[in-house]
């Protein structure tokens, strides 16, 4: 991707002869490992949580984002609560919710190679105005008294089709603000942004419907998305690490996707992320089901659960901007827990207790993101950046027109806990799945000892006596790869 400044800092194409690390795992110096997965830094020295910030293009790109994520939430809060005021089903949220993702998933890859293609600054700008008028047109329908619900429909569906580019040129281009050193830093931040606008857009949304109504948060986020606008005309070009487009050519959708096939440490995080994404991120359907049919309260309640998940994603968007590493079993590990943590949400017994719940469900759902994102991002080759993550977006948020209706359809047909809990068992349980085939990618073998004092859980290289694998044998042999549980 960069060929101008900072070019020497951008990781170099993997080979088939890389040695094991999932960025995920750590190797001693001289071990050998399962070929195809890229090697990861032995140490990465920790660096300040907002170390990104210190450059001045990435303060101007956050600054927009934290004001279009502001009206971003808004309108996400107002559509939904329109679409089940105009319709009386959680159904229909899910409806409006496949369409906003159903581009993502039929055109996504398509996107990724016009990232790769063209200056992606010039990009954003096209698609970040295109948004702005997406948020518009609603609340010109809506403040008029017009709006039907095939409206909404359809403004969710011209919308995926615009981020269809927006979400992997943004995605790439933040290599090329922070170069790659900070490129760890500045997807954390990204999220810590997206979840501080989650704090404020739902408690904001929630006092304009229940004062005015959904047409004025529609219009709001119409006119944020200045704010990214602006900050992208101010970018000094010149401090931007220069990236080389690709090319127009033959079969580049399908290089990018043997690209990635070929690369465990690539293609069994987006695996995991699409399962989480298709069945355990539909929240829309669930929050506005438990609010409108166990709680029987109002848009106030569905602001605050909102609320409550977007505090606890900030928290882990936080701790992630600390994290010197993106390891792959920390991937597999939140998931499991935040299937679990669904789990015991769809059985609370009353509106507190879930509301309790739903702060761990987002920093673990945080997490998930933050991490797969950014070790995905750090083992690609620069020039494959756009495709492999509007693959990781497609199989993330493209799933949801997959999951959405029938997620809907249970909680319609079976109540909202049925819903909401069948959510929480394939998302524990696919993770569990990928845990154990990149276990076995890895060459490693599941080792239990319940004795005091020692590590209970721990997965150390297949063929490795207990015993040695207990005096630490094994790492002085280069074949053991320290994949803790």
């Amino acid at each position: 991707m960069s060929t101008g400044s900072g070019a020497h800092s951008a990781p170099a194409p993997n080979s088939h002869d890389d040695t094991v690390s999932d960025d995920a795992t750590a190797t001693t110096p001289g071990s050998a490992a399962a070929p195809g997965v890229a090697a990861g830094p032995a140490a990465t020295p920790r660096k300040g949580t907002f170390s990104s910030l210190r450059n001045r293009n990435y303060r101007l790109f956050a600054t927009g984002q934290v004001v279009s994520n502001t009206g971003t939430w808004m309108q996400r809060i107002a559509q939904d609560w329109l679409v089940l005021s105009l319709t009386g089903s959680s159904g229909a949220v899910g409806i409006t919710t496949a369409l906003q993702f159903l581009p993502m998933l039929l055109f996504g890859l398509y996107g990724g190679v016009i990232a790769d293609r063209f200056a992606k600054r010039k990009l954003l700008l096209v698609t970040q105005s295109a948004m702005g008028l997406t948020g518009l047109a609603l609340a010109v329908l809506t403040l008029s008294g017009q709006v039907q619900v095939w409206h909404v429909y359809l403004v969710a569906f011209l919308l995926g089709l615009v981020t269809v580019v927006d979400n992997p040129s943004r995605q790439a281009f933040v290599s090329e603000m922070v170069g790659q050193a900070d490129l760890r830093n500045a997807v954390s931040l990204n999220s810590a942004n997206f979840q501080s606008a989650r704090l404020i857009g739902p408690a904001v949304a929630g006092v304009l419907i229940t004062a005015f109504g959904s047409g004025w948060a529609f219009l709001f986020n119409g006119l944020s998305f200045l704010a990214p606008v602006i900050g992208l005309l101010m970018m000094r070009t010149s401090e931007l690490h220069k990236a080389t487009s690709v090319p127009r050519g033959k079969g580049q959708l399908r290089e990018g996707l043997r690209y990635v096939s070929g690369r465990p440490e690539l293609i069994w995080p987006i695996v995991l992320v699409g399962f989480i994404g298709t069945f355990g991120f539909n929240f829309p359907i669930w929050l506005t089901a438990f609010v409108y049919q166990v709680f029987h309260a109002g848009a106030g309640t569905y602001a605050l659960f909102n609320g409550l998940m977007a505090a606890g994603s900030l928290i882990g968007a936080l701790l992630a901007a600390r994290r010197a590493t993106s390891r792959l079993r920390l991937l597999v590990g939140a998931a499991l827990i935040f299937g679990a943590l669904e789990m015991v949400a769809a059985l609370a017994p009353s509106l507190w207790v879930f509301a309790a719940l739903l702060a761990p469900i987002g920093i673990f759902g945080l997490t998930i993101n933050v991490t797969a994102n950014s070790s995905i991002q750090m083992a690609t080759d620069p020039l494959m950046r756009g495709r492999v993550m509007s693959l990781f977006m497609m199989v993330f948020v493209g799933g949801t027109p997959l999951g959405a209706p029938l997620l809907g359809w249970i909680t319609d047909t079976f109540g909202a806990r049925i819903g909401f809990l069948a959510g929480g068992v394939i998302s524990a349980v696919s993770a569990a799945a990928i845990g154990l085939i990149l276990a076995r990618v890895g060459g490693l073998r599941l080792k239990i000892d319940l004795r005091r004092g020692r590590q209970h859980v721990a997965f150390v290289a297949r063929g490795v006596p207990v015993a040695t694998a207990d005096a630490g044998e094994a790492e002085a042999e280069g074949k053991r790869i320290a994949v803790t549980a």
